[in-house]
């Protein structure tokens, strides 16, 4: 079996050592917030972490009401200006610790006095040391170029540090329970590997979401890129409808995710939109009866909780993209022209 499958695979045990792991940190982190009275947040991040990022965002601003921006880490670099960012969290999200330009956000930051935070899997690595606090990924090596595990453990630390930070018991004992339903997840492995063959010769697709899984939407489609080589595209399903859809024909492949919550009527009114077109929904969902309106249906964790869902839509995601990538003959762990670390400036 490929690195990228397996490193999927061990998703669970990287989630649940992460919960003790950083609890410390956390103290740490929302002593200071509350503290200082932190007014705003800043995230600066590339990539597969800036779609942890986007998670960060909506879990923020819906459990603390603080206003969220992800950073233009080209402004501080390309650009050579500097943001005011006093009295703000900033945050860096970077898997291996070495983004330049996020790392220069952090510098500006520490500069002004912020509060800043890291969050990598490489305690020693540049960001993790210019940031006052570092939440620590401890995934352990990530082999495969397509970045699974470490993603993941982003937002599960980033979850676990806004659900103490608004004092919500709740979501803490929800996220408790992330590494074993994720467990229950790997149960559609089968599913994955019977249904993909149906997609062999699939060229470009649609990836949708509503809300907090719109970050799911981002990170599946750059997933389905980079070890498939499809032209995928996501959007959130409220800008679909503002153009975009027009690009629907008979067969287009569109992944939707659609579980129960808050974003669930709206994505449930795209989805009868796209069978009327005659679409190829793929449907990612805790709701059976929404997969009848799919050519192919997966399965998660029943909740309808959209701070929780994303971890197993994800997971569906990541073994959709590894298993299609081998269908194809391609080699997930490798892909063309790219490299596990990626450093702009």
């Amino acid at each position: 079996m490929t690195k990228m499958w397996n490193e999927i695979m061990e998703q669970p045990q990287v989630l649940g050592k992460c919960m003790g792991k950083n609890k410390n940190a956390i103290d740490g982190i929302t002593e200071e917030i509350k503290r200082n009275g932190i007014s705003s947040v800043v995230i600066a991040a590339r990539g597969t972490s800036d779609h942890a990022a986007v998670y960060a965002k909506y879990i923020i601003e819906i459990l603390t009401g603080v206003p969220v921006s992800l950073a233009a880490p080209s402004v501080f670099t390309m650009y050579g200006k500097e943001v005011c960012l006093k009295n703000s969290l900033v945050i860096g999200i970077s898997q291996s610790g070495k983004a330049a330009d996020a790392i220069e956000v952090i510098t500006s930051a520490n500069r002004q006095g912020a509060l800043t935070v890291s969050v990598t899997n490489f305690p020693d690595s540049p960001m993790a040391v210019e940031a006052k606090y570092h939440l620590f990924c401890d995934c352990g090596i990530e082999k495969s170029v397509a970045a699974t595990k470490t993603f993941t453990a982003q937002m599960y630390l980033i979850a676990q540090l806004v659900a103490k930070w608004s004092g919500n018991e709740e979501l803490l004992d929800e996220l408790s329970r992330v590494p074993e339903n994720m467990t229950e997840t790997f149960k559609e492995e089968k599913s994955v590997m019977e249904r993909v063959e149906r997609y062999r010769f699939m060229k470009e697709c649609f990836v949708l979401a509503r809300g907090v899984n719109y970050s799911i939407a981002m990170e599946s489609a750059l997933k389905i890129q980079e070890t498939t080589y499809v032209r995928a595209k996501a959007y959130a399903t409220s800008d679909f409808y503002h153009g975009p859809f027009a690009m629907i024909e008979k067969d287009m492949p569109v992944l939707v995710f659609a579980p129960d919550g808050p974003s669930l009527k709206d994505v449930e009114e795209m989805m009868k939109r796209l069978v009327e077109r005659e679409a190829e929904l793929i449907v990612i969902s805790n709701k059976p009866e929404l997969g009848r309106m799919g050519s192919s249906f997966f399965r998660i964790p029943k909740s309808d909780n959209d701070l929780i869902t994303p971890f197993y839509n994800v997971a569906v995601a990541q073994m959709f993209a590894c298993r299609l990538a081998l269908t194809k003959g391609l080699n997930p762990d490798s892909p063309r022209g790219l490299n596990k670390v990626t450093i702009t400036r």
